[in-house]
């Protein structure tokens, strides 16, 4: 459970938002900052835990495999990374009209992204449903801390060192959707 966890935080990637979520929140106080984080991120818990207890339904009622969901979420996911890789290309922060930012872009794509609700629901195909739902709430618990504590975290990286820290995790992002994809295909031709 633990190895999920962590891989499940990886993929969150709250090193990759501390440079978007703290410049689309940059006009809030710190105290109003940390409760719209605490409530996005408790949305991004209740869409990931709906993944695990509903991915296996909504996939079987749609008709899809698990190997064209784990194919379709290493795209996805290699598409991020690549993002972070190559910040000047991410569009995630055009549409920030909204003076408080309900749901979308923090808890859905940032937190609860394609690629996180991918990788839940084959979870919850591979692993017992309470194992990968404790997964869900550790990550998401881990990235929350992370996400409240972001400003004071950018604050001591610095733009340039928050920069260096999402590229990294852009390149770890990028191997696993690649490990994701080639899951995808083996499954596929081995079926």
């Amino acid at each position: 459970m633990l190895a999920l966890a962590v891989l499940l935080f990886v993929v969150m990637d709250p090193f990759g938002n501390l440079v978007p979520v703290n410049s689309l929140l940059s006009k809030y106080p710190a105290a109003e900052r940390r409760k719209i984080i605490l409530r996005e991120s408790l949305i991004a818990l209740g869409i990931l835990l709906g993944a695990v207890f509903g991915g296996r339904i909504v996939l079987n009622t749609l008709g899809l495999e698990s190997h064209s969901l784990s194919i379709s979420g290493g795209i996805v996911l290699f598409i991020i990374a690549l993002g972070m890789l190559f910040p000047n290309r991410r569009a995630a922060l055009e549409d920030d009209e909204t003076d408080d930012p309900f749901i979308v872009p923090i808890a859905m794509p940032f937190i609860a992204g394609p690629s996180t609700i991918s990788m839940v629901i084959l979870f919850g195909e591979k692993y017992p449903t309470l194992t990968v739902a404790l997964a869900v709430l550790l990550s998401s618990v881990a990235s929350m801390i992370l996400l409240v504590a972001s400003p004071h975290i950018f604050d001591f990286l610095g733009h340039r060192g928050s920069r260096a820290l999402e590229r990294l995790m852009g390149m770890l992002l990028i191997m696993i959707a690649v490990q994701m994809t080639l899951d995808g295909f083996n499954a596929y031709l081995g079926r």
